[in-house]
């Protein structure tokens, strides 16, 4: 019979952190030591969400990779890694894409972006995700990523924080699509609105750099493909 004093005892299964696991929990250490902040923009998808018109091989997450490229060709100094000797911004543009895996949290990189167009960028990132679930992903494929985007709005989430991939300064979360009543020019409508989520190295990034650049990205974002 038992009492009080029994301790009950646990049992579960221990399984170890190697590989791509392994690495992600240093890189999330790592990424906590910097002094992060977020800023969370409204924007409306009307216009991405006629991707397959202008390009029907593409998706939302290429018109997003597109858009954002030129976003940083505008703000550069989110197009930069974090180091204790200073912060390195760079001339290309090379976006990252976080994809889960049954290995882990994998982030396989659209390099180039701002020189390819929307098919050229659906293949590419076509390429680097079935790479990544099938785990035959070479090194230059998760290389020299300048800025990465976590897409969960597929699985419905509504806002969120990402944590920085280091030691790049900044990196964008997108949420789900949601219709909305907004007004517009035109009067009050239903609307398919996302957040976008920046969240940013306070060290390589102020307020006022990251408002801006995403200020630009929701301008691209709503213009016409």
């Amino acid at each position: 019979m038992k009492t009080q004093n029994d301790i009950p005892e646990l049992v579960g299964t221990l399984v170890p952190l190697k590989g791509i696991r392994r690495a992600a929990a240093r890189q999330m250490v790592a990424a906590w030591q910097a002094p992060a902040f977020h800023l969370t923009m409204e924007v409306d998808m009307s216009n991405v969400l006629k991707i397959k018109a202008a390009s029907p091989e593409s998706t939302v997450t290429d018109r997003l990779i597109s858009a954002t490229a030129l976003a940083l060709l505008d703000h550069p100094g989110l197009n930069a890694h974090y180091s204790e000797d200073g912060i390195t911004t760079f001339e290309d543009v090379n976006i990252g894409i976080a994809v889960a895996t049954e290995a882990g949290l994998t982030v396989p990189v659209v390099h180039g972006a701002p020189k390819l167009s929307l098919p050229e960028i659906a293949d590419r990132r076509r390429e680097v995700v079935e790479k990544a679930r099938a785990k035959k992903l070479g090194l230059a494929d998760i290389s020299a990523g300048t800025f990465t985007i976590s897409n969960l709005g597929m699985l419905g989430v509504d806002r969120f924080d990402a944590i920085i991939n280091v030691p790049q300064v900044a990196i964008l979360a997108v949420a789900a699509t949601r219709q909305r009543y907004v007004m517009t020019e035109a009067g009050a409508e239903w609307r398919p609105i996302t957040e976008l989520t920046l969240t940013c190295d306070h060290r390589a990034v102020d307020g006022s750099m990251g408002a801006r650049f995403l200020a630009r990205l929701k301008e691209v974002l709503e213009s016409e493909l």
